[in-house]
């Protein structure tokens, strides 16, 4: 239908934003896939209905005016936003030592510039329709992991999940900080023994934003069954 509600996804071309976008489908949203994988965002909309139902917006989301212009783009062309999903994300090998400078450069800018941004520029849209804000962070952002600078820039997401909530309290937009244990997405080279699947991680962003209007799921932290901490 052309009036349904409509759920934007950074970091929408694979893994939990990708699954997340199917179920969403699914559950009867039109979408909005961005990530800067072109190819990847545009097969996922075709799969999933054509630009009637699924628009791809290749988007950098450390770019402030990429993020502008994707808002704008959604609002052109389906007038409103429900749910904003800041998924968009990857890590690093663990140790201080490990990795370039530029790649935390590009993981910080990422993990918590690129979030921050997302609130910002759907910011307005969600107030207008009282909707829902969903961030990525990890069972890393609420425990500090040896020599990881990933987990401090999960630390932030969680921070950051919560102040918004204290700024949204008085609009009706709901926050929650989804925060996943290890699944099997690109993040891992190799896959995890035990990893959930991408698919786990979408049904809890599917059940904090089925709750009533008044029901505000604030944490959802999912471990695998076999992942001590």
């Amino acid at each position: 239908m052309p009036d349904d509600p409509v759920f934007l996804i950074t970091g929408a071309s694979s893994g939990i934003g990708a699954a997340t976008a199917r179920q969403a489908a699914q559950a009867g949203y039109r979408l909005v896939l961005t990530a800067r994988r072109e190819d990847e965002l545009r097969t996922l909309a075709d799969e999933l209905g054509g630009e009637e139902r699924a628009l791809a917006i290749p988007t950098d989301v450390t770019e402030w005016e990429a993020q502008e212009a994707m808002v704008a783009t959604t609002l052109e062309a389906f007038g409103r936003i429900d749910v904003a999903f800041a998924n968009a994300g990857f890590g690093a090998a663990r140790g201080f030592k490990k990795e370039t400078p530029e790649h935390w450069h590009a993981m910080v800018l990422t993990n918590v510039l690129g979030a921050a941004y997302t609130i910002r520029a759907t910011m307005d849209a969600l107030v207008e329709r009282q909707g829902h804000l969903l961030l990525t962070s990890s069972v890393a952002g609420r425990s500090a992991m040896k020599g990881s600078l990933y987990s401090s820039t999960k630390h932030a997401v969680t921070a950051m999940a919560e102040s918004a909530r204290l700024e949204f309290s008085d609009t009706g937009v709901r926050v929650t900080s989804i925060e996943p244990g290890m699944v099997d997405t690109p993040f891992f080279d190799d896959r995890p023994a035990g990893a959930l699947h991408p698919d786990d991680i979408a049904r809890a962003v599917m059940y904090a934003i089925g709750q009533p209007t008044h029901v505000d799921i604030n944490e959802i932290l999912v471990r695998p069954v076999s992942q001590p901490k």
